[in-house]
């Protein structure tokens, strides 16, 4: 017998039961039986004599972190976790207000007026991401979680200290593109193992909404680099303008990795590592609870087997098959959801409105940081509106109307902007007054960005793929994110540069594309189980109708009729494979949840 039938009561014990069983535990908590079984260890062992024996070492039962246990240690995890996502967003945001400042570009030369060059400065950065999301995939499985957030927050200091050493007279541009890349590996190891890690020891009832919660992290991250970047304009030391504001994310790098030093491993990966007293140790911490406890146990055996059934994995061949499962299709939706993130323009208003200000709409320098500070701290506080949101609107009513919404405000910015000939001197005041629309625009297109497409291409792919192939697809959709963003942060400035106000006739136009896309190809997976899901694109192959439409016409579904469907369109051994992993909730939803805002 394994570990799942001996606890496979606990499955189907009522409530009534566990909580007798807890009131007696917690009667005996202070005695624990000499021996090595759980359950005599709860209910004591009677010896010839008649005697039982206690042996008082409950505490050697029940591990704590920093002292910390149950949701104390829970709210330590996420505190570490939602500091990690500060330290992207920040990262993120802190070139914005450096690349066009006269101190930076009198000391790296090159950046000086050179939009193509500014664009290389600026987008190395994510290809330093693209390769520590590379790095995780190769690896993270025989690092770890815990070891693998310390050393990225590591790599991210490193990249710092060669960022602000950087002195003239030694190749100072080179260096301090080395130390960008360096930042980059760094950042892309947090944000591939840190959505993991947070995942994989929280209740799996709250993981949609720390998908939301970490995208605003994110959006609070930027605009603490953009109030820091304007606080530092007015310091008599020129360098305090560019080196202090880099230097600042050390901050979040130290607190990061020597936090984690303190905090438990996973016990998904040390249980799939087959380290099972660790992991059954690190269950009971979480939980608040000794290790015998019926609860605990019956977590540990849970994860054991989605971990056995997560284990017949898809390889890459697989991710490219269609039939009633759809693999290549829910793929490619996913895929796609992060491409439409990107070249929608969100990083050209996030990396570049400063610049957009003080070069193409003629503000000064303080008053584009200031502005561009006003902007994302309203992107920062309208992106936790997505945590109310996403799940009484639904997906594909926020993926809609956010496309039209950032649409329209591309609309306005480039409207606005006709009249003043960008760059001229020779507009006249009217057309000057006009184109402070395209503030205005702006300020719309983030507002609206951060309460739709900032948190949903990061939940929907965890959704719409199987559980089979989640890991290796959401690996795709990310790699697919980093690239398209390096993309749009490379040629934004060369766009401004030769096209002017053109540059957001484009964006509007991109925008407009998505629609057709949305509206036709992303069903809604709003209170949908995963296995429903399933049923979703089984029912539009074999009924050869619409997949939103098939969405749209599917009840929603109990266990009961779950199983006759499945069962009805052959997905019998899809759907015992998903009920087991999505006990314990696959950490894969959130396992490349490399973030890009």
């Amino acid at each position: 017998m394994g570990l799942t039938s001996r606890f496979k009561k606990s499955d189907t014990a009522s409530d009534s039961e566990i909580s007798e069983k807890r009131h007696q535990e917690q009667n005996t908590s202070s005695l624990v039986y000499d021996g090595t079984s759980s359950e005599e260890a709860t209910t004591g062992t009677h010896t010839p004599a008649g005697t039982t024996h206690f042996q008082p070492a409950a505490k050697n039962h029940l591990k704590s972190y920093m002292g910390l246990t149950g949701r104390n240690l829970h709210l330590a995890i996420s505190i570490v976790a939602t500091n990690g996502f500060l330290l992207f967003g920040y990262d993120q945001g802190v070139m914005s207000g450096i690349i066009t400042d006269p101190v930076f570009n009198a000391y790296f030369p090159a950046t000086n007026g050179n939009s193509t060059v500014q664009g290389i400065t600026t987008g190395i950065y994510e290809i330093g991401c693209l390769f520590g999301a590379i790095f995780i995939l190769m690896f993270g499985e025989w690092l770890g979680r815990r070891r693998s957030c310390i050393i990225g927050g590591w790599v991210m200091i490193i990249g710092v200290v060669i960022q602000i050493t950087a002195f003239t007279g030694h190749q100072p541009y080179v260096q301090f593109m080395v130390g960008r890349t360096i930042t980059g590996v760094g950042n892309g190891i947090n944000t591939s193992t840190i959505p993991t890690y947070q995942a994989e020891c929280s209740k799996s009832s709250n993981r949609g909404l720390l998908i939301c919660i970490e995208g605003a992290t994110i959006a609070f991250g930027t605009m603490i680099a953009y109030w820091i970047n304007y606080g530092s304009q007015f310091s008599d030391n020129e360098s305090v303008h560019w080196r202090w504001p880099i230097a600042f994310q050390i901050l979040f790098g130290l607190f990061l990795s020597v936090m984690m030093v303190f905090l438990p491993e996973s016990p998904r990966w040390l249980l799939s590592r087959e380290r099972y007293e660790e992991g059954e140790s690190v269950l009971a911490s979480l939980h608040g609870l000794e290790s015998h406890h019926p609860e605990v146990q019956q977590q540990k055996a849970v994860i054991l087997d989605s971990i056995r059934a997560a284990g017949e994995g898809a390889s890459f061949k697989s991710l490219f098959t269609n039939g009633k499962t759809q693999h290549f299709r829910r793929m490619m939706i996913g895929c796609s959801s992060q491409l439409f993130q990107q070249i929608g323009g969100c990083n050209a208003v996030i990396y570049y409105l400063p610049v957009l200000l003080e070069e193409n709409l003629g503000q000064s320098r303080k008053m584009a940081l200031v502005i561009a500070a006003v902007n994302v701290t309203c992107y920062a506080i309208f992106s936790t509106s997505s945590w109310f949101l996403i799940e009484r609107v639904g997906r594909r009513a926020l993926f809609l109307w956010g496309t039209i919404g950032q649409c329209l405000a591309m609309v306005i910015t480039f409207a606005t902007l006709i009249p003043s000939g960008i760059k001229s001197d020779n507009t006249s005041p009217e057309a000057q007054q006009a184109a402070k629309g395209g503030v205005f625009g702006l300020f719309v297109f983030i507002i609206v960005f951060g309460a739709t497409w900032l948190p949903l291409p990061w939940l929907y792919p965890a959704e719409v793929n199987p559980i089979k192939t989640r890991g290796k697809a959401n690996a795709i959709s990310t790699c697919t994110n980093w690239l398209f963003n390096f993309v749009v942060v490379m040629v934004t400035p060369i766009m401004t540069a030769n096209i002017g106000w053109a540059t957001y006739l484009v964006f509007a136009i991109i925008n407009a594309c998505f629609l057709p896309f949305v509206y036709f190809f992303y069903p809604e997976t709003r209170k949908r189980s995963l296995e429903e899901i399933d049923i979703i694109f089984a029912k539009g192959y074999l009924e050869k109708t619409s997949y939103v439409t098939a969405s749209r016409n599917l009840p929603l579904l109990d266990d009961k009729a779950v199983e006759d469907l499945a069962n009805q369109y052959g997905l019998g051994d899809e759907l015992r494979r998903d009920r087991h992993v999505s006990k314990e909730g696959a950490p894969d939803d959130l396992a490349q949840g490399s973030k890009s805002g």
